[in-house]
C-alpha cells in the first residue's frame, strides 16, 4: 500500500512561509534548449543526507529541484539510485528507511538499484519499503536460494522521445557478509561469473525488446577489497552497456574521463551523501557526462524541502539532548580511520564494549573485545554529544554479545579481518585488550573461499598478523578466550565467518547504549585525553617505498633488507632500485649483516660512514683500490662469496650445493680472479643469472650492479646459511 500524501496538506502553511533558494542560484550552466534530449540524473550512496547542508550536501530537495531544473529546459528526464538510500543518519534510521522512501517518492525517482544497506533493517523490513515506492527497485542478481529465481524485479524499460531506455539493477555479492546474516537470509546473490552471465542475460533481454539505450544501475563500487565483483571487472567481461551508474565505493567517476570509458561503456559515480549529483545528457546516441556539485548547485524544491524539514525536526526533537561531551576529535573515517588502523573512536567503541559485556559476565570472564570499523560510521567532534551523535556513528542497531573462541580462531579472524590492509575494509578490527601487529609487507594468500562469502579464508594464519596479545599475554593457539563483540561479526558477518556458530551469548544491550553507559559511569560524561590518540594497540608495518611493489622480481629480498635495517632508501619514499650501487655501500650492508662474525665496532653512518667497508676490505684481502666506484657485477659475487666463507669458518657451518652448475654463456668475460667465486656462489644459490631465452643463461660481469641487485645477493645470502643450517 502507498504512503499517503496527508502530509502535503499540514504543510500547505509551512511552504507559504518557507523560503528556498530559486533555482537561479545554481551557477552549473543550467541553461540552453534541451528539447529532444534525455537528461539521466543520477545519485548514489546517500545515507540519508536527504537535508541540505549548504556547500556540502545538496539534499533531496535539490535532486528534486535539479530534475524540474532540466524538465524547464525541454529534457526528459530519468532520475535514478544506484543504492545505500535508507540508512545512514537518524534522519531516515528512525524509521528504518520509510522516511528515506517518501522523500525519493516526492523527489520523483524514477528507479533505484538495491544497495547493501537497503538491508539493514532485514529482508522483511525492506520488502514493506519496496512496497511503499513509488518506482521499481531493481535487482537482477538477487535470487530466492530455494527457487533460484529473483526476489526483486529485474529490469525497467522506459519509452522516451530519444528511444527505448532500457535500465536492469545489480547488487554486490558482498551484500551476504555486510548485512547481518539474519538478514539475508534465504537470498543467493550471484558473484563473480555468474554475475557477468547475469548482467549480460539483462542486456540480451533488453537489446531483444528493442532498447536504444542500455543502462546498468549497479551497486558494486571499484574498491580493491571488492575485487573479482567490482563495476571495473564486470565491464571487462560484458559487452552492450552503455551506461553504468556505480555505487558501493562513494567514488567520484567523471563518465567523460578517459579511465572511466570502459570497452564502450561510460562508469559513472557520484560520491556519497548527496556532495554531488551526476546528469548524463543522451542526445543523438551520444552520452555526456556532468557532476553538479553542492558548491555550485543550491537550488531546492519546496514541497520536498519542506517534507525533509518536517521529518528533520521531529528527529532532532527526540535525539537532541547532551548526555556527554568530548574534549578530542574522535576519528570514525573511513581511511585514514577505522576501516586502516586502530583510532581513538575505535578504541573508545571496544573499551565501551568490552565494559559492558563485563556487566553481564564479570569482569573475569570476558577476556577482550573486537568491533569491525565498518560498523563505525561517522567521527564526532569536540563538543556536545548527543543520541543523534550515537546513532549516527551506530546506526545499525547491533547488540553487545559474547563469544567463546579458541586463540587459533581468533588468529584466522584477525587474519581475515586485515587481509587488504593498508587498503580500506569494513571489517577491519577495533580491539580493546588485544594488541597485535599487521605486516603489510607480506601479501595475504588466500585459502578457501568461506561459504555463501566474496571473502577467503587466510591460508596461514599469523602471516601478517604477528605478536598478538590477550590481556597483555601472548596469544596461546589452544586456549578458549570470550571475546565481546557485536551480534553482526558474532554470527560471522563480513570476514569473520571464523565466528559463526560459535557459542554466543546475546546482551541484547544496544552497542550506542553501550557507548552512552560507559561514558556516564566509567569517564564521568567527559571523553577526554585518555582517548586523545588512537596509538598502541595495533601496529601497521607498511611498504615504505612507492617504486617496490609486490610484482617486482625483487620485492621481498628490498623488503626484508629494509626490515632488518640493512638497506634503506634513496629519499623520500624512494628506493632506487634501479640505482647504481658503489662497492663501499655493498660493503657497509654485508658488515651490518654478520656482527657476529666481523663485530660491530666499526661505524656505518655518520661522517665515518666508510669505517666498516674499509674493514671488510682489508680483512677479506679484497685488494679493491676504489671502494667509492660502482661494483660490478662479478665483483658483487665475488665479495659476496668471500664474505660467506668467513662466516662459514666463523660458524662451522658449510654451504652445500644446492642448484646445478650453470656454464654462463659469458663465463669467458669473467675476470680470472673472480670466476671461481662467481660459479661456486652460483651453485650455493647465491646467484641464478640472466635468462637469454633460448634455455641458457649469461652473467653480464662487467655489467654495473643495481640497489635492487644487491638487495637480491643479500637476500639470497641469508638463504644460503638457512640451508646450510636445515642439512
Amino acid at each position: 500500500m502507498k504512503q499517503s500524501r496527508f502530509l502535503s496538506i499540514l504543510l500547505a502553511a509551512v511552504l507559504l512561509l518557507s523560503v528556498v533558494a530559486p533555482a537561479g542560484a545554481a551557477d552549473v550552466g543550467q541553461t540552453g534548449d534541451l528539447t529532444g534530449s534525455l537528461v539521466i540524473l543520477h545519485t548514489n550512496d546517500t545515507h540519508g543526507a536527504d537535508l541540505a547542508v549548504a556547500g556540502t550536501s545538496i539534499g533531496t530537495a535539490g535532486v528534486a529541484q535539479l530534475k524540474k531544473d532540466y524538465e524547464a529546459r525541454g529534457a526528459e528526464v530519468l532520475l535514478l539510485s544506484a543504492g545505500d538510500a535508507v540508512q545512514g543518519t537518524p534522519l531516515v534510521n528512525l524509521s528504518q528507511g520509510a522516511s528515506a522512501v517518501e522523500f525519493m517518492n516526492a523527489a520523483g525517482y524514477d528507479a533505484m538499484a538495491a544497495g547493501n544497506h537497503e538491508f539493514d533493517w532485514g529482508y522483511d523490513n525492506l520488502k514493506s519499503l519496496v512496497a511503499d515506492m513509488d518506482f521499481p527497485f531493481l535487482a537482477a542478481n538477487i535470487l530466492d536460494t530455494a527457487t533460484k529465481k529473483p526476489v526483486f524485479q529485474a529490469n525497467k524499460i522506459f519509452e522516451t522521445k530519444a528511444g527505448k531506455v532500457g535500465v536492469f539493477g545489480l547488487a554486490t555479492p558482498e551484500t551476504m557478509t555486510k548485512a547481518h546474516p539474519d538478514k539475508v537470509k534465504g537470498l543467493t546473490i550471484l558473484m563473480g561469473d555468474e554475475l557477468f552471465a547475469s548482467a549480460q542475460a539483462q542486456v540480451k533481454e533488453l537489446k531483444d525488446a528493442g532498447c536504444d539505450l542500455i543502462i546498468a544501475l549497479g551497486h558494486l563500487g571499484i574498491d580493491e577489497e571488492s575485487a573479482g565483483n567490482r563495476s571495473t571487472d564486470l565491464l571487462a567481461k560484458v559487452t552492450g552497456i552503455d551506461l553504468f551508474i556505480d555505487g558501493h565505493s562513494h567514488s567520484v567517476l567523471d563518465g567523460n574521463a578517459k579511465e572511466n570509458q570502459i570497452g564502450g561503456t561510460m562508469l559513472v559515480s557520484t560520491g556519497t551523501a548527496l556532495a554531488n549529483v551526476g546528469a548524463v545528457t543522451y542526445k543523438d546516441k551520444q552520452l555526456t557526462a556532468k557532476l553538479i556539485s553542492a558548491a555550485d548547485y543550491s537550488a531546492a524544491d519546496s514541497e520536498v524541502a519542506a517534507l525533509v524539514a518536517t521529518v528533520n525536526d521531529k528527529v532532532e526533537a527526540q535525539l537532541s539532548a547532551k548526555f556527554a561531551e568530548t574534549k578530542v576529535l574522535l576519528n570514525g573515517e573511513r581511511s585514514p580511520g577505522v576501516r586502516t588502523q586502530s583510532t581513538n573512536l575505535g578504541n573508545f567503541a571496544a573499551d565501551a564494549i568490552l565494559w559492558s559485556a563485563r556487566q553481564f559476565l564479570g569482569d573475569s570472564a570476558v577476556d577482550a573485545a573486537i568491533t569491525n570499523g565498518g560498523g563505525i560510521r561517522a567521527s564526532i567532534k569536540v563538543g556536545d554529544v548527543t543520541m543523534k551523535d550515537m546513532k549516527t556513528v551506530f546506526p545499525f542497531g547491533n547488540a553487545v554479545t559474547t563469544i567463546s573462541v579458541t586463540g587459533a580462531q581468533l588468529l584466522e579472524a584477525l587474519e581475515a579481518a586485515t587481509y587488504c590492509t593498508p587498503t580500506a575494509v569494513g571489517a577491519f578490527p577495533q580491539v580493546s585488550g588485544l594488541t597485535f601487529t599487521i605486516d603489510t609487507t607480506v601479501e595475504y594468500e588466500n585459502g578457501p573461499l568461506y561459504p555463501d562469502s566474496t571473502y577467503h579464508a587466510p591460508a596461514k594464519p599469523g602471516t601478517r598478523v604477528l605478536n598478538v596479545t590477550v590481556g597483555g599475554k601472548p596469544l596461546d593457539l589452544e586456549k578458549t578466550y570470550v571475546i565481546a563483540t557485536n551480534d553482526f561479526t558474532a554470527a560471522g558477518g563480513d570476514t569473520y565467518y571464523v565466528f559463526k556458530g560459535l557459542p554466543s551469548y546475546n546482551t541484547t544491550v544496544a552497542l550506542e547504549d553501550a557507548l552512552v553507559n560507559y561514558t556516564a559511569k566509567v569517564l564521568g560524561g567527559v571523553i577526554g585525553d585518555q582517548y586523545a590518540t588512537g596509538e598502541g594497540r595495533i601496529t601497521v608495518i607498511t611498504n615504505p617505498f612507492s617504486d617496490v611493489g609486490f610484482d617486482d622480481w625483487y620485492y621481498s629480498a628490498v623488503i626484508t633488507a629494509y626490515k632488518d635495517g640493512l638497506m634503506l632508501g634513496v629519499g623520500g619514499d624512494s628506493y632506487g632500485a634501479k640505482a647504481e650501487f658503489t662497492t663501499a655501500s655493498y660493503l657497509t650492508v654485508l658488515y651490518r649483516m654478520y656482527p657476529e662474525t666481523f663485530g660491530t665496532d666499526k661505524a656505518t653512518t655518520g661522517a665515518k660512514w666508510d669505517e666498516a667497508a674499509k674493514y671488510l676490505n682489508e680483512h677479506l684481502a679484497l685488494n679493491i683500490e676504489s671502494l667509492n666506484a660502482p661494483i660490478s657485477r662479478e665483483l658483487m659475487a665475488h665479495v659476496a662469496a668471500q664474505v660467506l666463507k668467513a662466516v662459514q669458518e666463523k660458524t662451522g657451518l658449510t654451504a652445500k650445493a644446492v642448484n646445478e652448475a650453470i656454464a654462463f654463456t659469458d663465463l669467458a668475460e669473467i675476470d680470472e680472479g673472480y670466476a671461481q667465486s662467481v660459479t661456486w656462489f652460483q651453485s650455493v644459490g647465491g646467484i641464478n643469472g640472466i635468462p637469454n631465452g633460448d634455455g641458457s643463461y649469461s652473467y653480464n660481469p662487467d655489467g654495473i650492479a643495481t640497489r635492487s641487485q644487491a638487495a637480491q645477493i643479500v637476500y639470497n645470502l641469508s638463504h644460503v646459511l638457512e640451508l646450510s643450517k636445515a642439512s
